[in-house]
Formats: structure tokens, C-alpha cells, sequence
């Protein structure tokens, strides 16, 4: 009977590590992404700019 709660904790362990490395991941993804947005909607800005003036 112990072990069977040993390995529950240990797999419940286990995935809350990968759980964490996935979100990390997903953070460090969104920001790249977040700055790619925001050089496109600069470089869409200066576009505009430069047909209206």
C-alpha cells in the first residue's frame, strides 16, 4: 500500500515539472512573438507615414 502513494506522489511530481518547463516555454514563445508584433506594427506605422506625408 505505500508505495502505491509513494509513486502517486512521484508521478503527480512529474507532471507538474513538465506542466512547469510547458509554461515556460509558452511564456518565453509569447514573448518572441509579442516583440515580432511589435516590429510589424511599427514597420506597418512608418509605411503609413510615409504615404500620407
Amino acid at each position: 500500500m505505500p508505495w502505491t502513494v509513494v509513486a502517486a506522489v512521484l508521478l503527480s511530481t512529474a507532471g507538474l515539472l513538465v506542466l512547469g518547463v510547458l509554461a515556460c516555454r509558452l511564456w518565453l514563445d509569447v514573448r518572441a512573438l509579442a516583440r515580432e508584433v511589435g516590429t510589424a506594427s511599427r514597420a506597418v506605422t512608418e509605411a503609413a507615414e510615409r504615404l500620407t506625408g
